[in-house]
């Protein structure tokens, strides 16, 4: 139903009632607004009682207007520009404390994501990850962060790690020429999606490579060319990505990947730990 609300609104909006004539106008107009305020403020912003608004979701076959807003959500998720996205966090934070408003949402992105991640598929990824023969991984633009944080761990767990990087479509597929059966890429975007993420992704699956993607819903375009996905809540209003359940997540790779490669990390730090002194890598003062 959520791809096809707007459509649905405008067809039926000939039996709407006065009341709900002003809702349905604002959201097919305003539907990256109203996705993101409560009945309440939605009825104040048309002129209506947030009662109408609800019923007004009934009336769409919705049990209430929170089922309303993620339908609306989904649509906008990958359509905000950063402009929108600044728009709707100046509204939503305006006059609020900003820190405490913030890692409160990062807080239950992380209980969100903790909640409805797949222990199924959490394990069958780190058991492909420890099986493969070589190990790319790709994220571009904001999630190029978690994937340089994850590259970095796996350089110290792993002898044939391939960090991706992307400043152009043809240099991508140059740096994933050669991927084939037998090998795991790890492919990281949240909206709004990466179309060279996708591509890589495609091509990988078509080479019969073992494709496993971080992202954020079922919905998301990453999860057709994948064999596995493993899903994180992110925030997509504010103009600053948050990347913190992502991250999280990855961490919790990192850790579980890490515990059944136990005997072999212990060696590589030893030996790390003896060139770090040699060359003065960390400042030794207490």
């Amino acid at each position: 139903m959520s791809n096809n609300v707007l459509s649905q609104i405008e067809e039926a909006f000939s039996t709407y009632s006065k009341g709900q004539k002003k809702i349905a106008e604002f959201i097919i107009k305003q539907y990256d607004k109203a996705a993101f305020m409560t009945a309440s403020k939605l009825g104040k912003e048309v002129g209506v009682s947030e009662s109408t608004v609800v019923r007004f979701a009934n009336a769409l076959g919705y049990e209430g207007y929170p089922e309303l807003q993620v339908a609306l959500g989904e649509i906008i998720k990958n359509k905000l520009t950063s402009l929108q996205r600044i728009e709707i966090a100046y509204d939503k934070m305006a006059n609020e404390d900003i820190l405490s408003k913030v890692i409160n949402s990062d807080i239950s992105k992380m209980r969100s994501t903790l909640e409805n991640v797949d222990k199924y598929d959490f394990d069958l990824a780190v058991e492909k990850i420890l099986g493969a023969k070589k190990l790319y991984i790709l994220g571009v633009r904001s999630a190029s962060a978690i994937s340089s944080f994850l590259g970095f761990y796996f350089n110290l767990l792993f002898t044939d790690v391939r960090l991706v990087h992307t400043t152009s479509v043809s240099e991508m597929f140059e740096q994933i020429l050669r991927v084939k059966e037998g090998d795991v890429i790890i492919g990281i975007s949240f909206p709004r999606y990466s179309r060279r993420t996708i591509k890589a992704l495609e091509y990988a699956k078509r080479k019969n490579a073992t494709v496993i993607s971080i992202t954020d819903t079922q919905q998301s375009p990453l999860v057709p060319c994948s064999d596995i996905s493993l899903f994180a809540k992110t925030d997509m209003v504010s103009f600053v990505d948050s990347l913190v359940a992502p991250l999280s997540l990855v961490n919790a790779l990192i850790v579980a990947i890490g515990m059944k490669k136990k005997q072999e990390i212990t060696q590589t730090l030893n030996e790390l730990e003896n060139i770090w002194a040699e060359y003065n890598v960390y400042n030794q003062e207490n």
